[in-house]
């Protein structure tokens, strides 16, 4: 199986710092056993799977896993996976995007805070 991924330094001023986060393109049939075995693999403290990522859509379905189990919600990832989203998968100017995760349906909004951007 071949899946396109990102690696992400969430919490983080430069490379190699912060919260790590893997960020999967689940654009192909995959189990939630398999999910789990990825999320395993990395070994990462969570990897998100992004199910939906149309460029004219604003809501993404996304999953998030530990390396033992399936969780409804976590703070970072939903952060990082916000960011790959406008940042690779969208490529243009957005506000917010819109997680559809286990927990319910996340908004993400992106503001710029003294000379940066900052999502909450």
């Amino acid at each position: 199986m071949s899946l396109k991924y990102y690696i992400v330094d969430v919490f983080a001023e430069k490379k190699f710092a912060g919260n790590r986060l893997a960020v999967i393109m689940a654009d192909k049939k995959i189990s939630s056993e398999e999910m789990q075995d990825i999320a395993y693999e990395f070994n990462f403290s969570e990897t998100t799977f992004i199910h939906t990522f149309k460029k004219d859509a604003d809501t993404f379905k996304v999953r998030i896993f530990t390396p033992k189990n399936e969780v409804p919600f976590a703070g970072h990832p939903v952060l990082g996976t916000a960011f790959i989203i406008k940042n690779e998968l969208l490529g243009k100017k957005c506000e917010k995007v819109i997680l559809d995760l286990k927990a319910g349906m996340i908004p993400v909004v992106f503001k710029k805070h003294e000379d940066r951007e900052v999502y909450g």
